[in-house]
């Protein structure tokens, strides 16, 4: 089993108090990168599609049924 270091409470406290500000800096960071991703531009889609459904072939178009956004 690993070995930790046991301190006294001051050098805890010094301890937890830098990985607190390593852990929030991270979380500001996955933050910012979590939005560039949204931030991404889209891509058009113009390759023609075609799905065999319960009524038969449908188009992408058609699946998307006159809506901007298709959620799967």
């Amino acid at each position: 089993m690993t070995e930790h270091a046991v301190v006294p409470h001051d050098e805890w406290v010094q301890a937890r108090q830098a990985f607190l500000a390593r852990e929030k800096e991270f979380t500001r960071q996955r933050a910012d990168l979590a939005a560039a991703r949204r931030a991404l531009p889209w891509e058009a889609v113009t390759k023609e599609y075609v799905f065999d459904g319960p009524g038969g072939k449908r188009s992408l178009p058609d699946l998307f049924d006159g809506f901007s956004q298709l959620i799967v």
